[in-house]
């Protein structure tokens, strides 16, 4: 039966996709505000799918007008259930159209998305509510049991069908009504484009979890940053999937709930985690561009479906550096890559004369800053607490520090760790790096991850690069290992590729090293070989 949206999705004859400015701003100006550019959307394209959700029982479709009724809506029954400016709206849900909504209808209510980790433990959430303030509970079904003890406020349950007779679906269809069809006009724009957007919660791996404040201009621009630097179009289709591709709960989605309408794209959203159906939609639905980090990137490629593909997909790289390896497998299936949300590789028309192994170490380096950001520096930091830039010579490593239009405004409601993040002036990544004579900057490790083996520093990422670079690695991780003498050795996890022999790779992989590492870096323990799930 042909997917019907709810009528309370069906925009009036009359529509009128335009808020009313603040009489005080000048003629000249408007605040950034990303929720712009889904007006803009609807206005221009209004009959283009937007949101595409089928991988589920009862799929559903919007077209750009039906999924800005909806956003409206929501906003509407965010006022009337008492959300005022600033307050925070708690999410949790997976990559489905009810997260798509909250990333426009939250700000049109002029409150804080707080998108949160389903895969947190119980406590972690409750500590997320609690911290955040949140004052109302959106949750998709599935993670319910998750929030069953929220109190702040109330806990509105979405079934992911988009039919009528879901306490979501009853919810905008409340927000509809309690507008009284005033439309865009009846919701005042945020008239601070500095008033914050997201609050996303880091993981909590060195403590508790730090809320991550963005602010509504710091988002419109990271959004425009992402359409250009990424290429996105009216002809774009974007695949967001749960876990193998990379979720929009995860820091906004890198901002690419927002790039996509920018740039008039189609949005597709898969709820669970399955290769095949990501293939399928590769193959079939014509996906252009994705997101993922390293460790998805491998899973994809390697998955039985996998194959060129006959036009080119993006992936859009971040969480970690990738192997060249990997963005070697990945052009072989006609997958370019590319970097966010901060720097990328900007490829040089000299590289298309290089073999694919040369090209592939050139384009691993994480180069330059995006459009609408200032240009990354890779420093040391003296005795008096200056910060110096590293000579450009591949050589010096220094930490990766930050400033600009995108950078986070602060730790919410933590000064010192905002003030300890934002020492000298610039963002702290906790990234080492080098700067090459060309000014790209290559990520060698994580301050607190470098190894020092004998008083030399080896990167834990420099060693997966080249032992990835072994025909018989899948994956590979490098750790620090205690050792007597040295102080610290490196300590190699590989996953070997489905079929490959396991009898005396040991030997082979070491040798390998010997090959291409010096030896205070090479690992001088036996591997630990994975073959999926068990080491040996």
């Amino acid at each position: 039966m042909p997917f019907e949206p709810t009528p309370a999705s069906i925009p009036p004859p009359t529509v009128l996709l335009r808020q009313d400015p603040p009489t005080s701003w000048a003629v000249n100006y408007t605040a950034l505000n990303p929720l712009s550019v889904l007006l803009r959307a609807a206005l221009i394209y209004p009959d283009k799918p937007a949101l595409i959700h089928e991988d589920v029982p009862r799929p559903v479709y919007y077209t750009y007008a039906v999924w800005a009724q909806r956003v409206q809506n929501l906003a509407y029954a965010l006022r009337a259930a008492g959300i005022r400016p600033g307050d925070r709206v708690a999410v949790v849900a997976p990559n489905c159209p009810l997260i798509a909504d909250a990333h426009y209808g939250v700000l049109a209510a002029r409150a804080i998305l707080t998108s949160i980790n389903y895969r947190l433990k119980k406590h972690e959430i409750h500590y997320i509510l609690e911290h955040s303030g949140a004052k109302i509970v959106i949750v998709d079904h599935e993670y319910a049991h998750l929030v069953r003890d929220f109190k702040a406020g109330p806990i509105i349950v979405s079934d992911d069908t988009g039919r009528e007779g879901c306490a979501y679906e009853d919810f905008l269809a409340s927000g509809r009504l309690y507008s009284d069809e005033k439309g865009w006009r009846g919701l005042e724009m945020e008239p601070d484009e500095s008033a914050g957007a997201t609050l996303c919660y880091t993981s909590g791996t060195t403590g508790r979890p730090k809320g991550v404040l963005t602010t509504l201009r710091g988002a419109y621009l990271a959004a425009v940053a992402n359409a250009y630097e990424s290429r996105l179009t009216r002809e774009s289709v974007y695949l967001w999937q749960v876990t193998r591709v990379l979720p929009m709960f995860h820091a906004a989605g890198w901002c690419f709930p927002w790039a996509t309408v920018f740039a008039f794209a189609t949005q597709v959203t898969i709820r669970s985690v399955n290769n095949t159906h990501i293939w399928n939609h590769f193959l079939r639905t014509g996906v252009t561009h994705y997101c993922g980090a390293p460790t998805v990137q491998i899973g994809l490629i390697n998955a039985p479906e996998a194959r060129r593909l006959d036009k080119t997909c993006t992936a859009i790289i971040a969480g970690s550096a990738p192997t060249a390896a990997l963005i070697a497998g990945l052009e072989k299936l006609n997958i370019a890559t590319t970097y966010g949300p901060m720097t990328r590789n900007y490829p040089q028309p000299a590289w298309a004369a290089l073999s694919a192994e040369e090209r592939s170490k050139l384009v691993a380096r994480q180069g330059h800053a995006f459009a609408t950001a200032d240009e990354v520096r890779v420093v040391q930091q003296r005795e008096d607490d200056e910060i110096v830039d590293v000579p450009l010579d591949a050589k010096s490593v220094g930490e990766v520090v930050m400033r600009g239009n995108i950078v986070m405004q602060e730790y919410f409601s933590d000064e010192n760790a905002t003030r300890n993040a934002f020492r000298g002036g610039y963002f702290r990544s906790g990234d080492l790096a080098v700067r090459h004579p060309d000014g790209n900057i290559s990520i060698l490790d994580r301050s607190k991850d470098i190894i020092i083996s004998g008083g030399e520093n080896a990167s834990s990422l420099a060693i997966e690069q080249e032992l990835a670079a072994h025909p018989d690695v899948l994956e590979v991780s490098v750790v620090a290992r205690p050792h007597p003498r040295w102080g610290e050795r490196p300590m190699a996890f590989v996953v070997l590729r489905p079929g490959k022999d396991r009898d005396g790779f040991e030997e082979r992989l070491n040798a390998f090293a010997r090959e291409r590492l010096a030896g205070f870096e090479c690992p001088d323990v036996t591997p630990q070989v994975l073959d999926g799930t068990l080491a040996r």
